[in-house]
């Protein structure tokens, strides 16, 4: 039962399901950014070259015959994957820049000085006190 309580510890912590929410949010992020590259950005690419449509680019390294399919080198699926990618990562990093913006604003900010405590009250009514 020891093992269980320190998984179910270490589960408990904070990091674990920030990490958790940031997965699946990536994952749901590069569905997005997939969509995007290939449906918005890639037909109007391929319409300036010559209506050429990425995923269809290929090598035919031997043709098809009555019993064997032709085997390809599928360079356009590569290429999408390519523009998938850089997307994905001047995202992320336009995203993380943004926060580390923000972080710095907070940080500039000055904070308002810490209420005197009780003591410090205290010996300024004596300061005070002792001046009269």
């Amino acid at each position: 039962m020891k093992l269980v309580d320190e998984f179910k510890s270490f589960a408990m912590k904070g990091n674990v399901f920030d990490l958790a929410v940031g997965i699946i949010i990536g994952a749901a992020f590069g569905k997005i950014v997939t969509s995007m590259v290939s449906d918005i950005i890639m037909p109007p690419l391929g319409l300036i070259i010559g209506g050429v449509n990425f995923t269809d680019l290929k090598v035919v390294m031997k043709a098809a015959s009555e019993t064997h399919p032709a085997v390809t080198w599928n360079y356009g699926n590569f290429l999408q994957a390519c523009f998938d990618f850089l997307i994905i990562g001047f995202s992320v990093f336009l995203v993380i820049k943004a926060m580390i913006i923000a972080r710095r604003k907070e940080e500039a900010a000055p904070a308002a000085p810490p209420a005197p405590t009780k003591e410090e009250i205290l010996l300024t009514e004596i300061r005070d006190l002792l001046k009269k």
